[in-house]
């Protein structure tokens, strides 16, 4: 609290800086005339698009870390090269490199060839409007769809670990027990393995999670409205630089200390049960 005073004092102080944190509450929330209620503004639409992004990617990226995960643990060589060179390749790449190349490749390339954005024009008010609510906006839908898709894969390299680790850290008495009842390999995994991996790994990939929330920010070098993006261009409107930021911070903390409250808890639950 004295830092935080200090700093303040000194940028106001040493900068010149005149503090209005009164401006600020406004973007939050805005009342529209036209429909006579509150809606929200560009902080609140930023903050939105931070949590639809991270849990889209985050139930993505699990699926991907999921199968990757298993190929890692398979008898064939050829499946664990081809999972642990996706690893080592997506691990050992900026973030920012992997957004760029989906976003040119994905985003321009792709998804236009396949028309799904024209898809998305056509269909009815309905449907667009539950779309722009769990995605984005139509103009928006396929750089969204390219950050999803390079977030996913970006995170999936890390679930892959996680999953790769729950599995091999099952007993080896549980595999020797499945297999004197006759089960095939992926009858095991499925039904005896999997299982008991998922408990070890939910708080992990629960924390996994919070990670997704944070690197979500780097996709605002595509344009992709989340709470940075939205904070840049609301910065470089109103010149509230501080307020701005630190209002910005105030939001990220909420959503991930939440998380994280919610991770321990997850944890304690899963520690009552296993005990």
């Amino acid at each position: 609290m004295a830092a935080g005073l200090f700093v303040a004092y000194k940028v106001s102080a040493g900068l010149n800086y005149a503090w209005n944190w009164d401006a600020i509450p406004q973007y939050f929330f805005r009342f529209d005339p036209d429909n006579r209620h509150w809606v929200p503004n560009i902080l609140m639409q930023g903050f939105f698009t931070t949590i639809r992004l991270s849990v889209w990617a985050t139930l993505l990226a699990t699926l991907i870390g999921t199968a990757m995960g298993m190929l890692r643990v398979s008898r064939s060589l050829f499946n664990r090269l081809l999972a642990g060179t996706y690893v080592e390749l997506t691990r050992n790449l900026p973030p920012l490199v992997l957004i760029f190349i989906f976003y040119f490749f994905v985003s321009n390339q792709i998804l236009p060839a396949l028309g799904v954005e024209a898809f998305i024009r056509t269909r009815t008010e309905t449907t667009q409007a539950l779309m722009t609510f769990l995605f984005a906006a139509p103009s928006l839908f396929t750089a969204f769809i390219s950050a999803l898709i390079t977030l996913s894969i970006f995170e999936g390299a890390y679930m892959t670990e996680i999953v790769r680790a729950g599995i091999q850290s099952i007993e080896k008495g549980q595999w020797e027990a499945a297999d004197a009842l006759g089960l095939s390999r992926w009858q095991r995994m499925r039904l005896i393995i999997l299982p008991q991996a998922i408990q070890r790994i939910l708080p992990p990939l629960a924390g996994q999670f919070i990670s997704t929330i944070k690197d979500s920010a780097i996709v605002s070098v595509i344009s992709i409205q989340e709470l940075t993006f939205q904070g840049m261009e609301l910065m470089a409107t109103t010149y509230f630089t501080f307020e701005i930021w630190i209002t910005i911070t105030g939001m990220y903390l909420v959503l991930t200390l939440a998380c994280s409250l919610g991770v321990a808890k997850l944890e304690s639950t899963l520690s009552k049960n296993v005990a």
